[in-house]
């Protein structure tokens, strides 16, 4: 094979879910828009959790250039990502029950309140534990996942998912096991695809989010780049303004 034909056809695996993901969640984004931006107005938080490498997702849409400044992340500590050694560990922590319900309630989460939760399996004790006692604590829940997985079976004593705690569920149409490539001589499947869909999944709904703010007359919440000029000035105003419901400062 040639040097490029590998970076290529991985492009086109990303294209062609990108696409399906646009055309097969369009409404489901659209709700998801309307869901946040009726807690936004709502003067309400939002929140935002992924399991494992879900969490990039999650830490992209918090204090972000043009994001909305009113979405925080809800970290699980040694569940952020890679962010413990042994990385192993992160993974471990997912299948702990009890671990979500303790850091929720430790949270500044509350009755009326969004959580967005994202994990590409849903199958995992940490996330279908988060959605469901969100849900028992009167929050609203979003969750992005991959409807692919139903059939590997849940690893949680419910025998649920994390889709069936949630108030709208958003498919990344990510195939079992993430990968997207084989080749010749390579042993695996690689090139995973997840992150790219989460991303571009959330980002379009806080821009739908954004769009249906406007279209109400309220203007959204949204941060500059720092690294324009005025930009600091104009995210410390915004930041001010909804100091109450920020909790990243």
């Amino acid at each position: 094979m040639s040097e490029h034909e590998l970076p290529e056809r991985f492009f086109d695996q990303a294209i062609e879910l990108l696409t399906r993901v646009r055309d097969a969640e369009a409404e489901r984004i659209s709700a998801a828009g309307a869901l946040l931006a009726d807690t936004i107005a709502a003067e309400n938080r939002v929140f935002a959790y992924g399991a494992g490498h879900s969490a990039l997702a999650a830490q992209d849409v918090v204090y972000r250039a043009g994001g909305l400044a009113v979405i925080n992340l809800l970290a699980v500590p040694g569940a952020v990502g890679v962010d413990v050694v042994p990385a192993t560990l992160g993974s471990a922590l997912e299948r702990v029950d009890g671990l979500a319900t303790t850091v929720l309630d430790a949270s500044p989460a509350r009755e009326g309140d969004l959580l967005v939760i994202i994990s590409l399996s849903g199958r995992n004790a940490l996330p279908v534990e988060m959605a469901q006692h969100a849900r028992a604590r009167g929050l609203r829940v979003i969750g992005v996942t991959s409807r692919a997985y139903a059939d590997t079976g849940s690893r949680h004593h419910s025998g649920t998912f994390m889709s069936d705690h949630c108030d709208l569920v958003l498919d990344c149409h990510v195939p079992v096991g993430d990968a997207t490539l084989t080749a010749p001589g390579i042993p695996a499947p690689f090139a995973p695809a997840s992150t790219i869909v989460f991303s571009a999944l959330l980002q379009a709904t806080v821009a739908s989010a954004a769009a249906e703010l406007a279209r109400r007359g309220t203007p959204p919440p949204l941060l500059r780049s720092g690294n324009v000029d005025g930009g600091t000035e104009w995210n410390e105003k915004v930041m001010t303004e909804h100091a109450g419901r920020i909790f990243y400062r």
